[in-house]
């Protein structure tokens, strides 16, 4: 188990949004968004989990979350399911969806493409899901 300070945490966070500081680690900390501490030895530490819960609270809160509800949603989620959200967060960057164009095409299934494919592209790709999703995988 690797164990970081606060400060650590922050440097590491950095790397994904330079806006995650040591103030707002100890913010999140403070209002209990993210598990307690761990104790080794006599000091409280961060640790890989900890990592996990920061990047699943900077990834809802690029998809437009509050805290609050950031908070109410990972209280009650196994550590495995914060795990996933955390390895989201490159999918949900602001820059990439602007100059992307999402489509939805159930209330499950939802894709992103690029602008730079073809408009043909665009449609085959959008057939051919939706094809699978009727159960028809036939060539497009």
């Amino acid at each position: 188990m690797n164990s970081y300070t606060a400060k650590q945490v922050s440097e590491i966070l950095q790397e994904d949004d330079p806006r995650m500081n040591l103030r707002t680690v100890r913010y999140y900390t403070q209002i209990g968004i993210i598990p307690p501490l761990e104790l080794v030895g006599n000091k409280r530490v961060y640790t890989d989990k900890h990592l996990y819960y920061f990047r699943a609270i900077m990834t809802l809160s690029r998809t437009g979350q509050t805290l609050a509800s950031i908070q109410e949603t990972l209280q009650n989620m196994e550590l495995k399911d914060v795990e996933k959200i955390s390895e989201q967060m490159a999918l949900v960057d602001p820059s990439r969806i602007l100059e992307n164009e999402t489509l939805k095409i159930t209330d499950d299934v939802i894709i992103t493409v690029s602008p730079r494919i073809s408009a043909e592209l665009r449609q085959k790709v959008i057939d051919s899901v939706s094809q699978v999703l009727r159960g028809t995988d036939h060539e497009v």
